[in-house]
C-alpha cells in the first residue's frame, strides 16, 4: 500500500519527521518498506534566467535560448511560444529523469547543441499547463534547485501490510493509525451531495439472487454527466500513489477506493439492458469478456453482476467490456457492494485476475462503509462531471448480525503480554482506534469492535491491539524458566540419526524428497493390483499432477532423484533417504504414518585409479550395505532369504531377497527390475533396499556386553559340499549354527561355484569354520572330530556330496 504525506495530512495533522513516522508505523504493525520523495527528480532541475533568445537557423518553430544556470551560461533549444529574455524558468540539466521516464542527455537538435530542457508545468508533474514554459518569480535566485525554490516536498510511504489488516488498505485507514500514534483526532472527509431530482426507484432496481456471495449491494444514479479529464488536484492525488488518471468518472472511483478502502464500479447506465442489476452466480462455462479484453469461461461458483439480459461484471474482480465508461457516457450507475471474501479469492485465483478491487474484497471490506463510499463518489462525480443526482439510493442489505462486542479481562491481558497496564490505560488505547469501550465489573471491559476491523473476532485480537498501541518495545524482556535437566530424545529420532551417520560413513549421500508423488508412480514401479500401497491420500489442492498424492513408499522419489543425477553424468551413486510414508486406514480419519528407509546403489564399485580397475557393483554390494548397517546398530542376527517370484514388483525376479530378523520381515533388497529402470530412464543396472525403520529400531538396544580378549589361539577348517542349486547358502550356515557346537566361534561363506565339473543342477558351496576354546589350546584331533561330525550332518540333512 502506497500513501503520500500530502494526502494523509488532509485527514490528520502529522507532527513528526517522516523518518520517525515510518518507524512509529512499523512498530505499530504497519511495516514501512520504503520512503521516497515524490519530487526527488527535481534535484537536478534549477532556476534558469533566459538571457538571450535567437531564432533557430534550421527550424521556424524552434528557438535557441541562452540561459544563465547560476554556474554558467548554457544553450538550450526550445519550442515554447512564451520563451523571452528575462524570464525565470525551470531548467532541467543533463542527467535529469523526467516524470514520464525520459532521461535528458546532451544532444544536437536540427544542427544546434542543446544542453538541457526548459520545462512546462506538465512536463515536471507540477500542474496541468503544457502550453508554454512555467514562469517563476523573478526574485528567485538563479541556479537554485527548483525543489528548494518552490519548497516542494511530499514523501510517499510504501507499507507492507499483513493480510489481516485490510482496514489499512486506504488513506483513511493509515491516517487513523497515525492519529492513534499521535493521540490526536482524525478528520474524515466531508460529503457534499447536490440537490436531487426524481426517484431512483422509478429508474432502476437491484435483485440479489446469491446473498451468501453478496450480502450487501448499494447503488446511486447520475444523469447529464460529462466525461472529461480530471482536475489537477485529483490527478495529483492519484499520481502521488502511483495510479494513472483516466477520466473524471473512473478517477473518482479509484480516488474513493484509495481514500476509504471500498472498491466501487461505475456502469454506463444506457448499456444496462432493462436498466436494472441482477446479482447471481454464473452458469457453468458461461462466456464473458472482461475490461482487459480477454474472453473468459466462468464456473458456477463465480459471482456475476448482470443487467436484465447478460453479465456486465465479475463481482468484486473486474468489470465487463460491454458496460465500461466511454467518452459519450451521460448516465452512470455507481455500485458500492460488500462481497464474500472467500468467493472473491477463489474467483480471482481461478481467473488469474488480481486487481485492486479483488485485493481488498478478498481480505474483507467494511460492510458499514458501503454507503459512505457511495455517497462520497456520487458527490464528487456530480461536481466534476456537472451531472444531476437522481433522488434516493438502493441498498439491498441481507446482513443480520449487529456490532460485535467482545469481553476483555485486564488481568488476562497483562498476563499474556507481560505488562502492567491498568484498565483505564487499556480503554484509552482502544478508543484511539475507534473501538467503543465500557467497564465490565472490577477487572473487565466490554469492547464493541468497529465494522472496519474485520480481523478482530476474539479477545486475543484485542490483546494484540493493546500490545502494538502501547508499544512492543516497551514490553519488558523476560526469560522462561528452564529446567536444568534436559529431555530424553525420542528413541526413533536417535535411531534415525544413527542410521544417517552409519550410511554416511559407508559413502552414501542422503536425499530429501517431497512427501507428494504422482498418482501413476505405483504403475511405474509395478506394484501389484492388490498391493495396499496403491491406496493413496489425495491432496485437495496439489502443486502439480506430479505431486498430487501422499507417498506410500519412498521408492519413486528415490528413483527420480537417481534419474536427475544420472542425467547429469553422475554415474556412481550411493543414495539413501529416511522419511515417512502415509498409508490410508479404513477405520480412521488420518493415515498411518510409518518411518521408512530406502537405499540406492548403481555404477562402479569404486572410482577408477592407477591401482584399481573399475568394476560394476552388484547384488552383494547392496546386501553387504544392509548387513553392515545391522552390525553397526548391534543387530547381528539379520538374515536373508529369496523373495518368491510372485511377490517381486520393482525388483528383478531371482535377484531379490527378504530382509529378516527371525521370522519377522523387515524389508527387501535386490536389483531394480529392467522395466522400472527403463521407466525412470536410469540406463544402467541399479540396486535398492527398503526397510521398515520403526521395526528395525525396535531391535536395537543400547545395552552392551563385555567379552574378554581370547587367551588361546583359534584354528580354522574349510567345508566344501555339493548341494542342489536351489539350496540357499544361508540354510547351510544356519544349520551349522543350530548344531550348537560350543567350540565353533565363527563361520562364513567364502565361495560358491556352479559349472563344469560340478554336475548340472548342482553347486559347490565352501565356507570356513573357526574353532576356539576359552580354556585351552585346541588339538588337531579334537578339531578334526568336531569338523567331521559337522560335515556328516550337512551331508545327511541336505543330501549333499563331497567333491571328488
Amino acid at each position: 500500500m502506497k500513501v503520500s504525506l500530502s494526502w494523509l495530512k488532509a485527514y490528520v495533522p502529522i507532527n513528526m519527521p517522516v523518518a520517525e513516522l515510518a518507524d512509529a508505523l512499523t512498530m505499530a504493525g504497519l511495516e514501512v518498506e520504503a520512503v521516497e520523495d515524490r519530487f526527488a527528480h527535481l534535484e537536478t532541475v534549477v532556476v534558469g534566467r533566459v538571457v538571450e533568445v535567437l531564432p533557430h537557423a534550421n527550424a521556424d518553430r524552434l528557438k535557441v535560448c541562452r540561459v544563465d544556470a547560476g554556474d554558467g551560461i548554457v544553450t538550450v533549444v526550445c519550442g515554447a511560444p512564451n520563451a523571452a529574455v528575462g524570464l525565470n524558468v525551470p531548467l532541467a540539466r543533463v542527467g535529469t529523469r523526467l516524470p514520464n521516464g525520459t532521461m535528458l542527455e546532451k544532444t544536437v537538435i536540427r544542427g544546434e547543441a542543446s544542453e538541457g530542457m526548459l520545462c512546462s508545468e506538465i512536463e515536471l508533474g507540477l500542474g496541468p499547463d503544457g502550453s508554454g514554459l512555467m514562469v517563476l518569480d523573478g526574485d528567485i535566485q538563479t541556479g537554485m534547485a527548483l525543489k528548494t525554490a518552490l519548497n516542494l516536498c511530499d514523501h510517499t510511504l510504501e507499507i507492507g501490510l499483513t493480510p489481516n489488516r485490510p482496514d489499512c488498505l486506504s488513506i483513511m485507514g493509515v491516517a487513523r493509525e497515525i492519529a492513534a500514534i499521535q493521540a490526536v483526532n482524525m478528520k474524515p472527509p466531508l460529503i457534499s451531495l447536490p440537490d436531487t431530482e426524481g426517484d431512483i426507484g422509478a429508474c432502476t432496481s437491484v435483485t440479489i439472487l446469491a446473498p451468501d456471495h453478496c450480502p450487501r449491494y448499494a447503488a446511486r444514479l447520475l444523469e447529464g454527466i460529462t466525461v472529461a479529464p480530471s482536475p489537477y488536484w485529483l490527478q495529483d492525488r492519484l499520481h502521488s500513489v502511483g495510479v494513472r488518471p483516466i477520466n473524471n468518472l473512473v478517477d473518482v472511483t479509484n480516488f474513493v477506493m484509495l481514500e476509504t478502502g471500498q472498491p466501487l464500479h461505475a456502469f454506463d447506465f444506457d448499456h444496462l439492458a432493462g436498466h436494472r442489476i441482477v446479482v447471481r452466480t454464473a452458469a457453468a462455462q458461461e462466456p464473458f469478456t472482461t475490461l482487459d479484453q480477454k474472453a473468459r469461461r466462468l464456473s458456477d461458483q463465480m459471482l456475476m453482476i448482470c443487467d436484465g439480459e447478460k453479465p456486465v461484471a465479475v463481482g468484486g474482480v473486474m468489470g465487463g467490456l460491454n458496460s465500461e465508461i466511454e467518452a459519450t457516457t451521460t448516465r452512470v450507475l455507481i455500485e458500492s457492494a460488500c462481497f464474500d471474501p472467500v468467493s472473491i479469492r477463489r474467483t480471482s485465483k481461478a481467473l488469474g485476475l488480481n486487481t485492486d478491487a479483488s485485493h481488498r474484497f478478498e481480505r474483507g471490506v467494511d460492510p458499514d462503509g458501503t454507503l459512505f463510499a457511495l455517497n462520497r463518489a456520487a458527490g464528487l462525480m456530480a461536481e466534476l462531471g456537472r451531472g444531476r443526482l437522481v433522488g434516493g439510493l438502493i441498498d439491498e442489505d441481507f446482513r443480520q448480525s449487529g456490532p460485535l462486542v467482545l469481553p476483555l479481562c485486564v488481568r488476562a491481558t497483562n498476563t499474556v503480554l507481560g505488562t502492567d497496564l491498568d484498565r483505564d490505560t487499556i480503554a484509552k488505547l482502544l478508543v484511539r482506534i475507534a473501538f467503543k469501550v465500557q467497564a465490565d465489573g472490577e477487572d473487565g471491559l466490554q469492547v464493541e469492535v468497529p465494522s472496519f476491523r474485520v480481523d478482530v473476532t476474539r479477545p486475543q485480537d484485542l490483546m494484540e491491539e493493546v500490545a502494538r498501541l502501547s508499544g512492543y518495545n516497551l514490553i519488558p524482556t523476560t526469560f522462561p524458566t528452564l529446567p536444568a535437566q534436559g529431555t530424553t530424545p525420542f528413541p526413533l529420532m536417535v535411531r534415525r540419526n544413527q542410521v544417517r551417520d552409519i550410511l554416511g560413513g559407508f559413502g552414501f549421500t542422503e536425499t530429501i524428497n517431497y512427501s507428494f508423488i504422482s498418482a501413476d508412480s505405483c504403475d511405474r514401479i509395478q506394484l501389484h493390483p492388490d498391493d495396499p500401497r496403491r491406496c493413496h491420500v489425495a491432496l485437495l489442492n496439489p502443486i502439480s499432477e506430479e505431486q498430487s498424492v501422499m507417498r506410500t513408499t519412498l521408492v519413486p522419489g528415490m528413483l527420480e532423484s537417481a534419474q536427475r543425477n544420472l542425467s547429469r553424468q553422475l554415474t556412481r551413486l550411493r543414495l539413501f533417504e529416511v522419511g515417512k510414508v502415509f498409508l490410508p486406514q479404513a477405520d480412521a480419519l488420518l493415515p498411518l504414518e510409518k518411518e521408512m528407509l530406502v537405499g540406492f546403489l548403481t555404477g562402479p564399485r569404486a572410482k577408477s585409479a592407477w591401482h584399481t580397475r573399475e568394476k560394476a557393483c552388484d547384488f552383494f554390494d547392496i546386501k553387504g550395505t544392509v548387513e553392515g548397517l545391522g552390525l553397526a546398530l548391534g543387530i547381528a542376527s539379520l538374515s536373508f532369504a529369496a523373495l518368491p517370484d510372485d511377490q517381486c514388483c520393482y525388483t528383478r525376479v531371482g535377484h531379490t531377497a527378504k530382509i529378516l530378523h527371525g521370522v519377522q520381515m523387515l524389508g527387501i533388497l535386490g536389483e531394480v527390475d529392467a522395466a522400472v529402470v527403463n521407466s525412470y530412464s536410469l540406463k544402467q543396472p541399479a540396486f535398492i533396499f527398503e526397510l521398515d525403520l520403526e521395526a528395525l529400531s525396535r531391535l536395537v538396544t543400547d545395552a552392551r556386553q563385555m567379552a574378554a580378549i581370547p587367551r588361546f589361539p583359534a584354528t580354522a577348517r574349510d567345508i566344501t559340499v555339493i548341494v542342489d542349486r536351489d539350496v540357499e547358502s544361508r540354510r547351510l550356515l544356519d544349520t551349522v549354527a543350530r548344531f550348537g557346537e560350543k567350540l565353533v566361534e565363527d563361520l562364513y561363506l567364502f565361495d560358491v561355484f556352479a559349472g563344469d565339473p560340478i554336475p548340472e543342477g548342482k553347486k559347490s558351496v565352501s565356507f570356513r569354520v573357526v574353532y576356539r576354546s576359552a580354556e585351552r589350546t585346541l588339538e588337531d584331533e579334537i578339531v578334526n572330530e568336531i569338523h567331521h561330525r559337522l560335515t556328516h550332518r550337512l551331508i545327511t540333512e541336505f543330501g549333499a556330496t563331497l567333491p571328488a
